[in-house]
């Protein structure tokens, strides 16, 4: 493990029981849970606001796998869990990169805590960019998230991609711009019930199975060719805007630096959710092992089980209730 050291009082160093490292859904649930066990908790969040990846890409997208909610959407969900806080500490635009690991952890030189839980999803992520090379003329009409549909009303419109972002971008601006799919493949990544609304939705013109070939500015919209897979054919095509999904670079990077133990990129953790080094547990889309589904509700049963652990580890002598409808 790389052991780094600092010059800071600890006088200056603030003190908890538990640090939980995103502020996604997960990441959130996580610290209300520990607030219920009674633990001092403090969040750190890379980016500026918190809600992860869903607030960013996709404020105004309906989760449908979330449980007791038929339906909800990413916003409305962040602003639940976030209305759950009451005195947990949420720290904002705080990239964690550096562990001391002595008799308890500090991070950053700034945290001192008992416990860790890591719930970065798939870590800092960056958008995989459109394949073309792009002037800036043509860059202002490319973008890779966003969070007001309405920009777009009115609007001749393409979305790249096969997954579910790029099958919940076309339905939601379908209904309000003249939409264009354009995947590679004649598949879709997308969650079952998706692609067969999409396919229904005669408001959007599917192109499958095609690439990009190349890319120019003409009266203030975008002509991009469309070049058949596997075939000579090439079309062309023009938009006023374009939506990337290609998905996204993740970086949890920073984790191995502390020895814990990574399985493809992925954080490697017990069946109480501890990784290889005692004190650091990890949940939702950061963590895997066999049989894992990464979808959001497994993450809220993760964050519980590595809570529950977490407080046999620190209080021992304590009865601990699993449940609030324990008898």
């Amino acid at each position: 493990m790389v052991l780094v050291y600092f010059r800071k009082e600890i006088s200056l160093i603030k003190q908890y029981d538990l640090a939980v490292i995103g502020a996604g859904p997960v990441g959130l649930f996580a610290a209300y849970f520990a607030r219920l066990h009674g633990l001092k908790t403090v969040i750190l969040e890379s980016l500026n606001k918190p809600g992860g990846q869903p607030e960013m890409l996709y404020p105004f997208k309906k989760i449908l796998d979330i449980p007791v909610f038929n339906e909800i959407t990413a916003a409305d969900l962040t602003k639940r869990l976030l209305a759950n806080l009451t005195d947990q500490d949420l720290v904002t635009g705080h990239k964690v990169s550096q562990l001391e690991k002595t008799d308890e952890l500090v991070i950053d030189g700034e945290y001192q805590v008992r416990s860790i839980i890591v719930a970065t999803g798939n870590g800092a992520f960056k958008a995989k960019k459109f394949p073309l090379k792009a002037t800036p003329e043509a860059e202002d009409h490319i973008h890779y998230f966003f969070k007001n549909p309405d920009l777009f009303a009115g609007q001749k419109i393409g979305i790249f991609g096969g997954g579910d972002t790029a099958l919940d971008w076309a339905q939601e601006l379908s209904q309000i711009a003249d939409v264009t799919l354009v995947h590679r493949r004649d598949q879709f990544r997308g969650m079952e019930s998706s692609v067969e609304n999409l396919k229904a939705d005669q408001k959007v013109t599917l192109k499958t199975p095609y690439l990009p070939k190349s890319m120019q500015v003409e009266k203030g919209q975008l002509e991009i060719s469309l070049k058949k897979v596997g075939g000579d054919e090439v079309t062309q095509e023009t938009f006023d805007q374009i939506l990337v999904a290609y998905g996204f670079r993740a970086d949890n990077r920073f984790i191995s630096k502390w020895g814990v133990d990574l399985d493809q990129g992925l954080i490697t953790v017990d069946r109480s959710m501890q990784t290889s080094v005692p004190g650091i547990y990890a949940i939702g889309d950061s963590c895997g092992y066999p049989g894992r589904v990464p979808v959001i509700g497994i993450g809220f049963g993760e964050a519980q089980i590595a809570v529950n652990a977490i407080m046999q580890d620190l209080f021992p002598e304590k009865s601990l209730t699993i449940h609030s409808t324990s008898i």
